[in-house]
């Protein structure tokens, strides 16, 4: 069925204009006085609220699609299930969100790296949501929500000014671990899949492009993470106020 006509439509809709709405409900909570000082400070710790609670429920989600149907592991292509659809799609309608609440607020150029990466998500995740193939890798491929639960509260920290917190210093060594379990391993495991899987089928091939260029990314935040969290010494004095990633 044609991408316009198709029934899961209604499902990106609704997912977006959830995610648009929970938004709107977090902007009316109270806000720590150094963030409620900057306006950027203020729209970046909004944005990371709503990325905050995205990771929990998607990464928990994830978990048990895993959990409940294991073969998701392995038959990448054609493993499917309805809850395992139903998180992409949620997902999916996440990703819209974020890059429209991103150009709404004048951030794109800030948050360019940001919008690449929500279009390369965002093309992998059609090919599930509109063609029924590759929903077990796109499940897996959300476990990487799992590490963003304390990635994402890292950088809320950072952007109240909490670095000196023995909950800092304690979340940065558990984001560590996490970012190696649930992240690179992941992503390591389906560019594996996706080389081996390449000559056989054109989305084969485009789906491993995307997963190359997500691995340049993740190995790029990786070294950001470590020269910011492991050697601060060797992070530039300059801070650039109007970069989205905090690094």
């Amino acid at each position: 069925m044609p991408p316009l006509l198709h029934p899961a439509l209604p499902l990106l809709l609704a997912a977006t204009l959830t995610f648009r709405a929970l938004r709107h409900g977090l902007c009316r909570l109270p806000l720590p006085a150094h963030v409620r000082a900057d306006p950027l400070r203020t729209w970046r710790w909004h944005n990371l609220l709503v990325s905050f609670a995205h990771s929990i429920v998607s990464g928990t989600w994830a978990l048990l699609c895993v959990w409940e149907t294991p073969e998701m592991l392995v038959e990448i292509e054609t493993a499917w299930s309805l809850s395992g659809y139903l998180l992409v799609c949620f997902s999916a309608g996440y990703f819209i969100h974020d890059t429209v609440d991103i150009v709404v607020s004048r951030q794109s150029r800030a948050s360019w790296e940001y919008l690449v990466h929500h279009v390369m998500a965002m093309g992998a995740f059609f090919s599930g949501i509109f063609w029924s193939r590759f929903v077990g890798g796109g499940v897996l491929t959300l476990l990487v929500e799992v590490s963003n639960i304390f990635l994402t509260f890292r950088m809320m920290m950072k952007i109240n000014n909490a670095q000196d917190l023995l909950l800092y210093r304690v979340n940065k060594y558990v984001n560590l671990v996490m970012y190696f379990l649930f992240r690179l391993a992941p992503q390591a495991y389906l560019t594996h899949f996706f080389l081996r899987y390449v000559g056989q089928r054109t989305l084969g091939t485009f789906l491993l492009g995307i997963l190359l260029l997500l691995d340049v990314m993740i190995l790029i935040y990786f070294s950001r993470l470590l020269r910011s969290d492991f050697c601060p010494e060797r992070v530039p004095n300059r801070q650039h106020k109007d970069k989205f990633l905090t690094e």
